[in-house]
């Protein structure tokens, strides 16, 4: 008879032991600078009300909010007229009060109105957390992820992205990732070319086609536009920008052909200035992977000024790392007059870029020692020894029972174990014990002191 394994639901992934081992790792380096650039850790919940989830990441990202049934009978409120008519938005705010987090951004946003006075300004703050998308899964994008979130808000300083830069590349240095590049742009920048398409109230629109650039390809961008309304003229306009997304001007090139577009455009001049001064001071701190692609759009509904992605220069995986400003988002929430500025690592495609890049050869072997065991006769002395490695720091195993040796020494392959213990009677006899390295079968003899 046939059994049918249970499956995941579809976008998420377990981490066995081995797996988690290396998230942990990836997580306590990003947060380790954390801390060092004096970020403080909170936790908001994954549950969140929608009214607080919803309009914030436009209507695209709305519509992949995953959304959790009312309580009880939640088709009460229901009109059976709504239902024959499809109306889902009225029925979804009568069936549903509540959903999963879609970023740690907007929680946190809502953290800080809540416990404004409380709070030390500038607050600085990190969270590493799962997020939730009901997104179409595929290489590198899950329905279920995880985020390592710094924020700065209550400044308008550029020194704070100079920082959450520094963040970016010391953290990718740490995790042994070459080969990457920083992408900057502005928003005053693409909000300067809405104006000058006379289209400055549909910014969110422009920005959401364009971040799908890389995706789909410029005429399909195009062809997306023309599709939401706007003219020929209007997307006429976008022809140098997409010119300027190409690799081969340097920033400085960029700088003046967009400063020359936007003479007399003092929001798109503000903008290019943001980013040239951004790029200075990141270079006096060292970082060379600045590069500025005004096709750059992070199509969500609160950035404002300067935003960023990281993305390795072959192409072999998408953004692993994004952020950027937002002058109002606490707004919606009642706290006024707070800007902030952030990033997000993308833990998982950090981990699947690792992976392939074999990055994790020497966090593997997690487990320093196991003893084997030989008789249960000498239990006491496996423990006394266990502890004494212990006590100096090491990671140490017991193998429980006295299995055959083939069978344990199975068990410490699988488990990758660095090093096995031999406690059998002589050794005890000579006050000794014996270490074999695994990587290479050498042997070595050790007081049992």
């Amino acid at each position: 008879m046939s059994t049918i394994k249970p499956q995941n639901a579809k976008g998420t992934r377990d981490f066995g032991p081995q797996q988690m081992k290396r998230i942990d790792y990836i997580f306590e380096t990003i947060a380790k600078n954390f801390e060092a650039y004096g970020f403080m850790k909170i936790a908001t919940p994954a549950v969140e009300k929608l009214d607080v989830l919803t309009g914030k990441y436009g209507d695209e990202g709305d519509q992949l909010l995953f959304k959790i049934l009312n309580n009880g009978d939640f088709l009460k409120k229901v009109k059976s007229e709504e239902v024959e008519n499809k109306d889902l938005k009225s029925v979804t705010k009568k069936v549903s009060e509540r959903g999963l987090r879609y970023d740690l951004t907007v929680p946190f946003a809502r953290f800080v109105s809540a416990n404004q006075n409380d709070l030390a300004f500038p607050f600085k703050r990190y969270q590493i957390a799962s997020v939730w998308r009901a997104d179409r899964p595929q290489k590198g994008r899950y329905r279920e992820f995880f985020q390592c979130d710094a924020d700065i808000i209550g400044s308008k300083s550029i020194m704070d992205e100079v920082s959450l830069m520094e963040i970016f590349d010391k953290s990718f240095k740490d995790l042994g990732l070459k080969g990457l590049s920083i992408k900057v742009n502005n928003r005053k920048v693409l909000q300067a070319l809405a104006n000058q398409m006379n289209a400055g109230d549909r910014i969110v629109e422009l920005t959401v086609a364009i971040d799908k650039l890389e995706t789909i390809g410029p005429e399909k961008v195009l062809e997306e536009l023309s599709q939401k309304g706007f003219n020929k003229d209007q997307l006429n306009y976008l022809s140098p920008l997409f010119e300027l997304g190409d690799k081969k001007f340097s920033n400085i090139d960029k700088y003046e052909k967009l400063k020359n577009i936007f003479s007399h455009e003092p929001l798109g001049m503000q903008g290019i200035e943001e980013l040239e001064t951004l790029e200075k001071l990141c270079q006096a701190t060292g970082i060379e992977i600045i590069d500025f692609d005004p096709t750059l759009a992070r199509g969500l509904d609160y950035y404002t000024g300067c935003i960023f992605e990281v993305k390795p220069d072959d192409g072999s995986m998408g953004s692993i790392g994004s952020g950027g400003r937002y002058d109002d988002l606490t707004n919606v929430f009642g706290l006024k007059d707070m800007s902030g500025v952030g990033i997000s690592f993308g833990a998982d495609r950090v981990y699947d870029l690792m992976l392939e890049r074999g990055l994790f050869e020497n966090i593997d072997n997690s487990l320093d020692y196991m003893i084997i065991n030989f008789s249960d006769d000498h239990r006491v002395n496996y423990l006394e020894l266990a502890n004494k490695l212990r006590d100096k720091g090491h990671k140490v195993e017991v193998y429980p029972s006295s299995a055959k040796m083939k069978k344990q020494m199975n068990y410490a392959n699988k488990r990758l174990v660095k090093n096995v213990i031999f406690l059998g009677e002589d050794e005890i006899k000579k006050g000794m014990y014996t270490v074999k390295r695994m990587s290479d079968g050498a042997q070595t003899e050790h007081l049992n002191e």
